[in-house]
């Protein structure tokens, strides 16, 4: 059978929205640290915020750089006390519109924070609130403006020094991806197949892949799909969740390539002996033509995405609900 809703060329296309702004996105990270700063900080909402939280891991991981990351709501309610008028705000949003993110970024520019969006519509209101803006389009995947500018940071202020063939070979990103895709396709669709009714299912994750495992449970299986799930961290997965497993639990794990990959190991042999149920999509398991292996652990939460993106396009063909499905979310007040 011939893949759901897979255009290889598109994806290339895409991706090449994005790389051919590499100048520019470097010049941004370059006035940054021209200018200097106090904190870098990450905010936006739902699955946007999970998509920024692995850049704050990594800027922990490998540097002393300050950085926090705060969902915009609590962010406006007090949740972060270090901001000043010398920090650097990283915000993004697909429509550029979304509430709370836009209430955050008025707030931290009366406060004199420098506001760098990242978003998918041009001329949004989020851009015209922003510092800077880089405008993606249908440009996928998003990380990738964030790999060149925090990888930029990172490089300029003697943390990755093998940035810049890194990002050379970013070029590669969008066609390794797609090769990712075909690869896991067909374990997907069985994925699929076997799991779209399972009256309960439990994802887990650690570090850079934990905000994947949430934020795909909650905006894909819960949002898009009506899919009950629970999504709980490696490390605490230890602390409540493995009480309920038992030999009908369906229970999915991601395993990284990042420094917490020991931890995701460990869940693996737990589960694997209380369910029968157990899925394990790791990284590793897909070759990414065009990047050298020293880089694969910068890069597992878009080959996860790619992965998962397999589940979500043959998810929609098998259950015949549309991804685009929504009963609340932009639909009534809350």
């Amino acid at each position: 059978m011939d893949m759901v809703n897979f255009d290889e060329r598109q994806i290339l296309a895409n991706g090449e929205i994005i790389y051919r702004q590499r100048a520019e996105i470097e010049a941004i990270a370059d006035s940054i640290c021209d200018v200097g700063f106090d904190l870098l900080l990450f905010t936006s909402s739902g699955g946007s915020q999970a998509m920024l939280d692995p850049f704050a891991f990594y800027i922990r991981h490998a540097s002393r750089l300050p950085v926090e990351n705060i969902l915009s709501a609590e962010l406006l309610l007090g949740g972060c006390n270090r901001i000043t008028n010398r920090t650097v705000a990283f915000l993004t949003s697909k429509s550029g519109d979304t509430a709370e993110t836009l209430k955050a970024a008025r707030w931290l520019k009366t406060q004199g924070v420098r506001l760098v969006s990242v978003v998918g519509q041009a001329d949004s209101p989020l851009e015209k609130l922003s510092s800077d803006t880089v405008v993606y389009g249908s440009g996928r995947p998003q990380e990738l403006v964030f790999y060149l500018l925090i990888g930029r940071i990172l490089h300029r202020s003697g943390c990755f020094a093998e940035y810049p063939r890194f990002a050379d070979e970013l070029k590669n990103l969008a066609f390794a991806l797609a090769q990712v895709r075909k690869q896991a396709d067909a374990k997907c669709r069985q994925y699929a197949l076997d799991y779209c009714r399972e009256p309960y299912n439990i994802w887990i994750g650690s570090g850079d892949l934990w905000p994947t495992a949430y934020s795909y449970s909650m905006c894909v299986l819960e949002e898009s799909q009506w899919i009950r799930t629970k999504s709980v961290s490696s490390p605490e997965f230890f602390h409540g969740t493995l009480e309920l497993l038992e030999k009908d639990v369906c229970t999915t794990l991601l395993l990284t390539e990042g420094p917490t990959r020991a931890l995701d190991e460990r869940v693996r042999e737990f589960a694997a002996r209380h369910t029968q149920k157990l899925t394990c999509f790791d990284t590793r398991d897909y070759e990414l033509p065009g990047i050298s292996p020293e880089f694969r652990p910068w890069l597992s939460p878009v080959v996860m995405a790619a992965v998962l993106q397999r589940i979500s396009k043959n998810l929609e063909q098998i259950t015949g609900h549309s991804l685009d499905i929504r009963r609340y979310y932009r639909k009534e007040s809350y």
